[in-house]
């Protein structure tokens, strides 16, 4: 039972095949039997390639089955379209477009399970991607905040340092009415005299200037903080919005490419692993000697193409017959007197209203 499905998997004629003797049956079971587990491991790889997509089991194994069955049905094509003539440079002539075809089918199924089989590398290649990605888009987005944030905070500067140095202006005017006073500094007269007097309206003005330009740059000041203070909470928030995206940066194609940057040896030999599963089938029919089932099948097909071509032929011979009856049978009407009266004096009445037909129109026109 088992050998009878491989030998279906193998694309042979089984009704050609249950004649011929047990090693030559073996032979294409064999056959049969890589083709299916060719396309078994084309069904795994696709499974885990479309999980790592749509992260969902049941869908990945559906479309996996499918892709199976399409690999499955390719190489069952190549191996059965290959005919084993005899001269080796004619087959590998004939099979090299199937071998291009299985390495191409190689690279598709290997690359899935290379992911899989370097999960881990590939794991530590995204996490450094990704956090390259997460400090460039900090600073990307800071690039919107920052200067609105430095020219507010400069505004705060120069705001305190208007208050600052009004504050020592007020403070100068505070130290020279106090030495006026003590008789160190103006007129040296120990006392509050008029100059006293003078000094402390002055310092008593200046005050009140600085407690009013306290006031108003206070309110400038708490204002711009504010808006410092919303503009750090919109830049922690788009930073918070876009984080996700980077979480998220593992599909396959991020793989594929995080697999690139690992050392190419490992992933070049399970290639070559599974290019020699995949092209497997096909150098073992061209390698296989010319066996008992291929000189049966070509003698089928000699006798389809001899039965074809004769009965072209036939319907050739057919055909020039008929052919060259109908001409005599033609010539020999032409020749007979009562035709030709009858068509005469039909043509005649032909003409006839043809020409009534004609003054019946041109009447009418006039």
């Amino acid at each position: 039972m088992l050998q009878q499905f491989f030998i279906i998997c193998s694309g042979s004629d089984t009704d050609i095949l249950k004649n011929c003797s047990k090693g030559e049956q073996n032979k294409y079971a064999g056959i049969g039997a890589t083709v299916f587990f060719t396309a078994f491991m084309a069904f795994i790889a696709a499974s885990y390639a479309l999980y790592t997509v749509f992260d969902n089991l049941f869908t990945a194994i559906g479309f996996g089955l499918v892709w199976g069955l399409l690999i499955f049905n390719l190489d069952r094509y190549i191996v059965s379209t290959i005919k084993k003539t005899g001269n080796i440079i004619d087959e590998l002539i004939q099979a090299s477009p199937r071998i291009i075809l299985a390495i191409i089918i190689a690279v598709v199924i290997s690359k899935p399970l290379e992911l899989k089989i370097f999960e881990k590398e590939i794991n530590q290649v995204l996490l450094e991607q990704k956090n390259e990605f997460t400090l460039a888009n900090k600073e990307q987005i800071a690039q919107q905040y920052t200067p609105t944030v430095e020219s507010l905070t400069s505004d705060i500067k120069a705001l305190q340092d208007e208050i600052d140095t009004k504050e020592a202006e007020v403070n100068n005017y505070y130290n020279t009415y106090i030495a006026e006073a003590e008789g160190r500094e103006g007129t040296m007269l120990l006392g509050k005299g008029p100059v006293y007097k003078e000094k402390r309206d002055k310092h008593d003005a200046e005050l009140a200037t600085l407690q009013e330009l306290k006031e108003t740059n206070k309110a400038k000041i708490i204002a711009a903080e504010a808006q410092i203070a919303q503009l750090n909470a919109d830049y922690e928030s788009a930073v918070t919005t876009s984080q996700p995206i980077i979480d998220n940066f593992d599909g396959l194609m991020a793989r594929v490419n995080a697999l690139g940057e690992l050392p190419w040896l490992p992933s070049f030999f399970i290639f070559l692993l599974f290019l020699v599963i995949e092209t497997s089938p096909i150098f073992a029919k061209l390698l296989s000697p010319k066996g008992e089932y291929d000189i049966k099948f070509l003698e089928n097909e000699s006798k389809l193409k001899t039965w074809a071509e004769q009965q072209e032929h036939q319907r050739k011979a057919v055909l020039n017959t008929d052919n060259i009856i109908n001409d005599r049978v033609y010539g020999d009407i032409s020749e007979e007197e009562e035709l030709y009266a009858y068509k005469k004096k039909i043509a005649r009445e032909l003409m006839k209203k043809q020409q009534e037909a004609f003054y019946k129109k041109q009447t009418k026109m006039l």
